[in-house]
């Protein structure tokens, strides 16, 4: 039998009950749009923690101090001050896959300007804080090593902060007053959004360190809580993480044996614990939905056996003239498909639709791939051959003469 033949004769018999068929394909049509909106938001939500994590920095790797140990507790990882600007300065200085380094030492201040007020974090980094976080500025300069060597009074606003204090006003070259001493405003960063975990990047003012150290903290010390690390290519994490590992081991003096006093964390590991955790919600809700397939196959195959029932003497009929088991097969066969291909193709469609709603109600990514649409598609297809084998199946199986008898 040639195919525009079967398709046609399977689209005449399924047109002799429309309100049948349709409510056939309704429960496919509700199971390939539940598993297309889910998939969607899930590789959307995917999508935008990724972009979210690649505002963090290029290649970055985040060094914390070690935890501390007192009367018997355990006070968690950064409570232990033994990193240095010295330890910054010599992993600048002797790996050779780190391309830029910065201190951070981290304060907290209300910042004043005029009548407004806002209590935010103080970062203070060095000059290589931009192309370690790959932080372009919107506004103004960036202030220089000199700046950063005789610590002077100088800061450059996160986004947030600059409407926070300066509502559309220009912030460059005005006086913010943090802690009570004046800092000069040299510029605005350009924003970044909250982070995958809600933190807002922007609510941040960023200094010298050696200002916060000095002139804020009044600390004769270099201590500083996190060193910043860009390195050439993600290619080399491992190697870089070794020659740091290995470097400050031997700065910090630490024996065969003896726990590092560090903590190294790459963007990798940020990345792929969050990815791992969409994708794992997003397969179990998927899963959930695909059980409406499944409801749907079984609502094909019921409505299949009932027409093989009614068609029972125009199965004898065809038959006697000649058709061969093969071709009764493969035309009930093929009607279960196409049941199931429209479904799907209206489920596509539906699910698309809701994905979309779903976005602009409730301001959640979403992204259609066409390897989902794809898939979709298949995955309808083969539920209408499974569930519709049986009972194509039973209508070659029936004895002609039996079948031109049948009442």
């Amino acid at each position: 039998m040639k195919v525009f033949l079967i398709i046609r004769i399977a689209l005449r018999a399924l047109a002799r009950n429309k309100t049948r068929s349709l409510l056939t394909t309704l429960g496919i049509i509700i199971g390939i749009a539940a598993v297309i909106a889910v998939v969607a938001v899930g590789q959307g939500a995917s999508s935008m923690i990724k972009s979210q994590i690649s505002t963090l920095g290029s290649n970055l790797i985040t060094i914390f101090p070690g935890s501390s140990k007192s009367g018997g507790f355990h006070w968690g990882m950064g409570s232990q001050q033994n990193l240095t600007v010295e330890d910054a300065e010599a992993i600048a200085r002797e790996c050779p896959y780190v391309t830029a380094v910065t201190p951070v030492v981290r304060a907290g201040a209300q910042c004043v300007y005029r009548e407004k007020d806002w209590a935010t974090s103080i970062q203070g980094v060095d000059t290589s804080f931009q192309t370690v976080r790959n932080w372009d500025m919107a506004e103004g300069a960036f202030f220089t090593e000199a700046d950063v060597r005789s610590a002077t009074r100088v800061c450059v606003l996160g986004k947030t902060v600059a409407e926070r204090l300066f509502e559309g006003q220009d912030p460059v070259g005005e006086t913010v007053r943090v802690r009570g001493m004046s800092f000069r405003a040299l510029g605005v960063l350009a924003m970044k959004g909250t982070t995958a975990w809600g933190q807002d990047q922007d609510d941040t003012i960023v200094t010298p360190w050696t200002t916060v150290r000095r002139v804020l903290l009044r600390s004769p010390f270099n201590n500083v809580n996190q060193i910043l690390i860009s390195i050439s290519s993600i290619k080399v994490l491992e190697e870089a993480r070794r020659d740091i590992t290995s470097l400050l081991r031997q700065r910090h003096r630490l024996g065969p044996g003896v726990d590092d006093d560090f903590s190294i964390m790459d963007i990798t590991e940020v990345t792929q614990t969050i990815t791992q955790v969409s994708r794992l919600m997003s397969a179990l809700l998927a899963v959930i939905a695909s059980v409406s397939l499944v409801v749907g196959g079984i609502g094909i195959m019921n409505i299949m056996l009932v027409s093989v029932t009614e068609r029972t003497r125009e199965i004898g009929l065809r038959m006697a003239v000649g058709a061969r088991r093969r071709d009764i097969l493969v035309q009930f066969l093929a009607e279960a498909v196409m049941l199931s291909g429209i479904g799907g193709i209206f489920g596509i469609g539906a699910g698309a639709a809701t994905a979309h709603v779903l976005a602009r109600v409730n301001k959640w990514p979403v992204l259609i791939s066409p390897g989902a649409v794809f898939i979709a598609l298949l995955f309808s297809a083969a539920v209408g051959i499974f569930f519709g084998f049986y009972p194509a199946w039973r209508a070659a199986r029936l004895n002609p003469i039996e079948s031109l008898r049948y009442e």
